[in-house]
Order: C-alpha cells, then sequence, then structure tokens
C-alpha cells in the first residue's frame, strides 16, 4: 500500500503532536485492544497524559479520531489501486504492505470489540468500498453491478473475513500483524485478483437461475 498524504504511516513525514498522540493510539490500541489507558498511549507518543486529553477531550473522542484516521487511509489506498492503469502505482503498494500493519490491528481489534462502535466503522468500510468502486467504474477499471451496495457489503465481509481466519492461528496475545499482512498476501493475493480479473465461472447457469429464482429475468448487467 502506498499514500503520499500524512496519513501514510510510510510517509516519513514529521508529524505535528496530535499526529503523533493519534498515531500512538492506533498501536496501542491495536496492540492491547480498547481497555488501554490514556497514560500508555501519551508514553507511547513521547508526551503527558494532560496533553492528550488537552487535545482530544477523552479517549472516547480521541477513539473517534483514531476511526475516521484509519478509515480515510484504508479508502485512499484502496481508491488509488482501483482507479489506477498503472502497474507500476500497485507494485509501490505490494512493497509497502507491511507498513500498514497498525491500521489493520486496529481495525482486527475494532471488530473484535463489537458493540455500536464497531458496527458504525464497519458500515462506514462498506460504505467507502462502494464509494471507490464507483470511482472505479467512472475510470473503466471496474465492471458495473445490479446492486452495487451488496456487491460492496460482500467484498467487505469477504476481505475482513479472510484476514480475521488468519489471526486464528496464534495466540490471542501474539499477534504480529505485518506477519498476517504476509501471509494474506502470499495465501490469497492471486486468487482475489483473479477471481475479480478473470472471473471464475465459464458459463451464466447459476447466475441465470438465481435471477429467475429472483424474479430478475436475465440480460441484465453482467
Amino acid at each position: 500500500m502506498s499514500s503520499k498524504s500524512e496519513s501514510s504511516p510510510a510517509s516519513g513525514v514529521d508529524l505535528t503532536a496530535r499526529a503523533r498522540i493519534r498515531d500512538a493510539a492506533i498501536q496501542c490500541f491495536g496492540q492491547h485492544g480498547f481497555g488501554v489507558t490514556v497514560r500508555a498511549i501519551a508514553e507511547r507518543a513521547g508526551v503527558s497524559a494532560g496533553l492528550v486529553i488537552h487535545h482530544f477531550g477523552s479517549k472516547a473522542a480521541l477513539r473517534k479520531v483514531c476511526d475516521d484516521h484509519v478509515i480515510g487511509v484504508v479508502n485512499e489506498v484502496k481508491t488509488e489501486s482501483v482507479t489506477s492503469h498503472d502497474t507500476r502505482t500497485i507494485l509501490q503498494q505490494l512493497s509497502t504492505m507491511e507498513g500498514y500493519a497498525p491500521l489493520l490491528a486496529y481495525l482486527f481489534q475494532s471488530l473484535r470489540a463489537g458493540g455500536e462502535t464497531a458496527t458504525a466503522l464497519y458500515e462506514r468500510m462498506v460504505a467507502d468500498v462502494e464509494r471507490h468502486l464507483a470511482l472505479g467504474e467512472a475510470e473503466g477499471t471496474v465492471r458495473p453491478s445490479r446492486d452495487a451496495a451488496k456487491r460492496a457489503r460482500w467484498m467487505a465481509a469477504n476481505s475482513m473475513g479472510s484476514i480475521l481466519l488468519l489471526t486464528l492461528r496464534r495466540p490471542e496475545g501474539d499477534l504480529d500483524f505485518a506477519q498476517v499482512i504476509r501471509e494474506w498476501s502470499e495465501e490469497y493475493m492471486l486468487p482475489a485478483l483473479e477471481l475479480y480479473t478473470e472471473g471464475l465461472l465459464t458459463e451464466r447457469t447459476m447466475l441465470d437461475a438465481y435471477l429467475l429464482y429472483v424474479g430478475d429475468p436475465p440480460g441484465g448487467t453482467g
């Protein structure tokens, strides 16, 4: 993955105190879950706990900022990849994937925590998938769908589900998300790209049967 803005973990930009605290919080939440203390986040960022509260008001407000940042970076990268016609863009993203391990860990902890906050975060992920696929359609890199919203929901669930399954191989407290990213790339990247690019089925029998079953005669988008 790659991003040219301050939001990229690999950008090398000298971050402000607020951004350092945000990034430290993402790392702490991703490693230890959302029970981590403000003091621990402050220590990771190299600031006082008082400065954390000064910038964000509360740990809950800090988590909201982290949500916004993680979703924004992921959407930026996915949009860049799905709308690009340049192989070099994809190669650069592949070479820097592990730099985004803290963001993946944060998403994992968010979904595992469950509750309204996790549900809201996931719904934002689904909406962003739909949005960047629409940009891909406009760019001519993505085929249109009969139901773009359902396609986006399936893709988000499939992506996060495959990552969550990889985490089951390790003890709960010993998750190296850089390694998870490497394993995901080695095990799933090729079949995922084959399916998305070349398709799976050689004929329309199953699709046409389903369309007839739900009362939508074949012959539409596809």
